[in-house]
């Protein structure tokens, strides 16, 4: 009976691993909600062990840490490559329609095909409005850099949901 349960523990945590690796690989696709897999999966873990009469108040303490940083990776996917186009001086409609070129391109085409469009939409209404492509080369670079920094700052509060499930599981 005991090899039973530690057998179906391991399992449990070998596939709550699993979905948040993922996730966390999933965060290379534009809008593959990787932060959101990893928690559910742990979400799912916590539900489990509940059940079980497994959960302590450490326990439910991680899950809420957890939970408010997938909250905070959530918030800042879109917030910092917004403030780095706001920075160069783009205006909200301009935003706006490259956001929904990336929202689209990604539901029908690929979510690769948004790393291509978004900066194209972006590209195309920026030189139209302004009527010089050499500026609105500027803010297509606001949106890459801002891209590059909500990977890493996503992929990083990723990686700490990761870290604190682990030390929940096995601390």
């Amino acid at each position: 009976m005991i090899e039973t349960a530690m057998l179906g523990e391991f399992l449990l945590r070998l596939v709550t691993l699993t979905f948040m690796l993922v996730g966390l690989l999933g965060l290379v696709i534009p809008i593959f909600p990787g932060i959101t897999i990893i928690w559910i999966s742990a979400l799912a873990y916590a539900l489990i062990q509940a059940s079980a009469g497994n959960m302590n108040l450490w326990h439910w303490l991680i899950f809420a840490l957890i939970s408010l940083l997938m909250l905070a990776g959530n918030v800042a996917d879109n917030f910092i490559i917004t403030a780095k186009m706001r920075e160069t001086g783009t205006p909200w409609s301009s935003i706006l329609v490259a956001y929904t070129a990336g929202m689209i391109s990604a539901l029908f085409l690929t979510p690769f095909a948004a790393l291509i469009l978004t900066p194209l939409a972006l590209f195309g209404i920026e030189t139209s409005r302004m009527k010089n492509w050499r500026l609105a080369l500027v803010a297509v670079k606001g949106w890459l850099i801002g891209f590059g920094w909500t990977f890493a700052a996503v992929f990083g509060i990723a990686l700490l949901m990761i870290f604190f499930w682990l030390l929940w599981v096995f601390v």
